[in-house]
């Protein structure tokens, strides 16, 4: 006989169990801990798990476990994290506490942001954790459902000032999700602990030979030290013979399969029953016994064998009993024993289970159970469980018992892969769809996401032409969707801009402006404008480009809607240098982006609010939305090009960031096909190293930029720096040919911005007779809009016009002027280029001190300013996707760095703009 010593599982995992133990007391103490425990099967993972939850006194705990059988039921795991917890639902805010609920499945909604249903267990877990620290507990997480996996993910990265631990036990495999977060790879045992774990096994004497042999085998696996013996009788482990060499994990599934092929046929099907209902419920499996016609007493020998424990739930004792139970039976019984749970599961309790079990039980098409997977998927996507939906629709496609049937629901399952963020398996789905027939609608809305699929990827120069096909085919079928895919194929081609051919953009242009146009809805307008501005010229499109954003800035279109239309209205706002248009249509969809949860849309247009920040002169809050988007994209797995960050650190005259950014942007922009964002980079440059003073750099990258084809925003700025480089260094005929292409642009626009930079050109390119006049007139003209940086630098420059005429008083006047607002902006680039100015005119400037609040990180100036702003802890944290405790301990160390006590005395220590200061976080 063998038996199995009591804590034998923890022998030699004093270091383990110490690791574990000091994650326990820095979660009690308020730090939040994460660790990954990674093992091979029975290596004592689930083990360490047990210790952690024994010896977590005072704290609470919470466990769940992933099931491979549930990988495809959306939220599954996290459910069973949750559910003991959801009596304190009610404290989350509104917009987290419906996200949670609907993928729950609790009530029923527009399907949740899965990033918002992330920052609604977070603020769960800080809950709970407030009253009683609380550790986490998940094993198996390499089976966990991908939604629930992603969410516990999003929250382990947030983990900051909570007196929470969160430890995840999973395989060797590699799981993306759970990058970076910290590790504990748990291996074999040593030698002296292994043969002490085998010596607690055995009841007889073991010849030594032997032992060695089982010890070196097992590689210090105590699954494998306890179960490798028990296979073999006492004369073939005296000779050595029972010991094959296959893998170990096929060793261990062999020692259970032998165990299995000794019981009676009976219990052998009541334990293959219970491996296949994952959720351990006692009445259920009891139920299909009935229907299988097995008592209860064929559960006595499984028991016997300790291959399951039947008490208030049915479990096995290690995952690799159920995998190994359910693996080793002939597919024609597994599918007995699905049928007979399908029929044991109350179809309208829980739909979804009946629908999963009626699907395991069949072979061959089958258009009832293709048609309950479809419903079972729809349910899964109102709950924001895209991946499950998706994969639920790939099962249905391949039970439809027609081409039709089966083309149909591959394109589903492709669009739902698409939402999902698995661009692969669409593609892959979308070509099945193809193969079966599809009407003209269905095929039209294939050609649209082979489109949007290219436009998402590498493959972003394909973009327009797939969009273009699917808009055509949609005119006749769907003239409102057939609009919104010409916009869309505009605006994916105006995106690969100089990466793309002149022809193919002037036939995406040409086509929109020849389709059926209503000009009744605001995108109608947007997309006859930018269809004019490409086939006929800027001028030409600038008229309706306006009355499309003024439609847009009135417009009643619902949230939902409007959230994805603002973005293509902002640009155009910002492609006529209407910097109060511009700002109004960013704001508005960041603040309908954050209230929806719509994070998907949310990065481009924090990118966007970004450069105007920085033409406004706020780089504190340019800074602050940069760390906002990091905080975003890092959450959503966006891969937008960090474009905000290279323009905050050319404006704040940061060479060496500048240059490191600058070839990481552009290395991704070309990537994704999207030649603006090349244009974007060189503005950068040229900004960069005209407030440095480098010229000749300043001249190369504006010449570059300035190149970029129908671009009227980065080409047009791009224009205006080219024209202060060629001035600034002897290039008169380059700077008046710039000043030629630019005013075609300012003058069309005819905005206070516009004029104010035209004039500011003009005076560069003037002679001294004009060019003061020019330059008042571009003060004047800056002084009505919003854009100080700009203005700032026309003081600059007119200071510098002034110092080389030789009238020193009044250029010292303007260049202090200048190096102030540059200074108080936090644009140390420019502000040096004034200061040495000044000096130059026998001025003096005063040394500006360092203040608090410039010694306060990134991270802490933002919640800082927010905190300012009125916002609660609550609110910030949702805006940044951290806990509210979180915030609360950001906020105490503000406090101490700026020497205030409370958050009203926050308006006057921090000024309205000006800079992060260079501590990191």
């Amino acid at each position: 006989m063998w038996s199995h010593a009591p804590g034998s599982e923890l022998r030699g995992r004093n270091t383990e169990c110490a690791t574990l133990d000091r994650l326990v007391a820095r979660a009690r103490s308020g730090v939040g801990q994460v660790l990954v425990l990674r093992g091979e099967t029975g290596i004592g993972k689930s083990a360490l798990l047990g210790h952690l939850s024994e010896h977590a006194c005072g704290c609470r705990v919470a466990r769940a476990a992933g099931v491979e059988s549930e990988t495809e039921l959306a939220y599954a795991g996290l459910h069973q994290l949750c559910a003991p917890m959801l009596d304190h639902l009610d404290r989350l805010p509104l917009p987290q506490r419906d996200a949670l609920a609907t993928a729950f499945g609790t009530r029923n909604g527009a399907p949740p942001d899965p990033f918002l249903v992330g920052l609604a267990v977070l603020t769960l877990l800080a809950e709970i954790a407030e009253k009683q620290p609380l550790i986490c507990l998940i094993d198996d997480a390499q089976w966990l459902d991908q939604a629930s996996a992603r969410t516990l993910a999003f929250a382990a990265r947030r983990l900051l000032a909570e007196p929470i631990a969160l430890v995840l036990a999973g395989g060797m495999t590699e799981d993306h999700l759970l990058d970076g977060l910290p590790e504990l790879v748990v291996t074999g045992l040593g030698d002296p602990d292994a043969r002490a774990v085998l010596d607690d096994a055995l009841q007889g004497p073991l010849d030594e030979a032997v032992r060695d042999q089982i010890v070196a085998e097992s590689r210090g696996n105590p699954l494998a030290l306890v179960e490798l013996p028990r296979a073999w009788s006492p004369a073939e482990l005296a000779g050595g013979f029972g010991l094959p060499g296959t893998p170990l994990t096929g060793r261990i599934e062999q020692i259970y399969r032998h165990r299995l092929d000794g019981l009676p046929a009976e219990t052998r099907r009541l334990l293959l029953t219970a491996a296949a209902e994952p959720t351990g419920g006692l009445a259920l499996l009891w139920r299909a016994m009935e229907a299988l016609e097995i008592g209860v007493d064929a559960a006595a020998p499984a028991e016997a064998a300790g291959l399951i424990e039947l008490g208030t739930r049915v479990r096995f004792p290690h995952p690799l009993v159920r995998s190994t139970v359910y693996g080793s039976a002939p597919p024609a019984d597994r599918r007995v024993v699905h049928r007979a749970l399908a029929e044991a599961t109350d179809q309208d309790l829980d739909p979804d289970r009946h629908a999963w079990h009626r699907a395991r039980a069949t072979s061959g098409a089958d258009e009832q159970v293709a048609a309950e997977l479809e419903r079972s998927a729809d349910r899964a996507r109102a709950r924001g469980g895209l991946a499950a939906a998706a994969a639920l629709l790939e099962r249905a496609a391949a039970f439809s018992a027609d081409p039709p049937g089966l083309a149909r629901r591959a394109l589903a399952a492709a669009q739902a892969k698409h939402q999902a963020g698995a661009p692969d398996d669409a593609i892959a789905l979308l070509a099945l769809a193809h193969a079966g027939p599809l009407d003209d609608i269905r095929g039209a809305h294939a050609e649209l996401l082979h489109g949007r699929l290219a436009a998402g990827s590498s493959h972003g120069r394909d973009a327009p032409a797939l969009l273009l096909a699917a808009a055509r085919r949609l005119e006749p079928l769907d003239a409102a969707l057939s609009r919104e895919t010409y916009l869309e194929a505009l605006v994916a081609a105006l995106s690969v801009g100089r990466l793309g051919n002149e022809a193919s953009l002037q036939e995406v242009a040409a086509a929109a402006r020849a389709a059926p146009h209503c000009e009744k809805r605001p995108s109608d307008l947007l997309l006859a404008g930018l269809a004019e501005m490409v086939t006929e010229g800027y001028a030409a499109g600038a008229p309706l480009l306006k009355r499309a954003v003024a439609a847009f800035r009135t417009d009643e279109t619902g949230p939902d809607e409007a959230v994805h239309r603002l973005w293509p209205a902002a640009h155009a706002a910002r492609d006529l240098w209407d910097d109060e248009g511009w700002d109004a249509l960013c704001a508005r969809q960041i603040q309908l982006a954050r209230q929806a949860g719509a994070l998907a849309v949310l990065p481009e247009a924090l990118s966007a609010h970004i450069t105007l920040h920085l033409f406004k002169g706020e780089l504190r809050r340019a800074a602050s939305v940069v760390q906002e988007l990091a905080a975003v994209t890092e959450a959503t797995g966006d891969r937008l090009p960090p474009y905000g960050a290279l323009a905050l650190a050319a404006y704040q005259g940061r060479q060496a960031a500048a240059a490191e950014l600058v070839d990481v942007v552009g290395d991704a922009a070309a990537r994704r096909g999207e030649g603006t964002g090349l244009t974007r980079v060189q503005h950068c440059v040229a900004v960069l190293h005209n407030g440095l003073g480098h010229y000749e750099d300043a001249f190369a990258a504006a010449e570059d930029g300035a190149a970029g084809p129908h671009e009227p925003a980065f080409a047009a700025w791009s224009l205006a720096e080219l024209v202060e480089a060629a001035a600034r260094s002897g290039r008169d005929e380059r700077a008046a040919d710039a000043f030629e292409r630019l005013a075609v642009t300012t003058d069309a626009a005819g905005t206070a911005w516009a004029r104010g930079v035209e004039s500011r050109s003009r005076a560069l390119i003037s002679p001294d007779s004009a060019a003061e006049r020019h330059y008042r007139a571009a003060i004047k003209q800056l002084g009505r809009a919003s854009v100080r940086l700009e203005l700032a630098r026309a003081h600059l420059l007119y200071g510098e016009w002034l110092r080389r005429a030789n009238r020193r008083f009044d250029a010292r006047t303007r260049l202090q002027a200048a190096y102030d607002m540059f200074a108080e902006m936090g644009a140390e680039g420019f502000a040096e280029r004034a200061r040495r100015e000044v000096l130059a005119t026998g001025g003096t400037v005063r040394k500006r001190s360092v203040d608090a609040d410039e010694e306060l990180t990134a991270q802490e100036a933002q919640i800082a300013q927010l905190a300012r702003d009125g916002l609660s802890n609550p609110e910030i944290g949702g805006q940044l996707f951290i806990s509210a405790r979180t915030v609360e301990w950001h906020l105490r160390k503000v406090f101490t760095k700026l020497g205030i006590t409370s958050r009203r005395q926050l308006r006057a220590a921090l000024p309205p703009n000006g800079r992060f200061g260079a501590a990191e976080d």
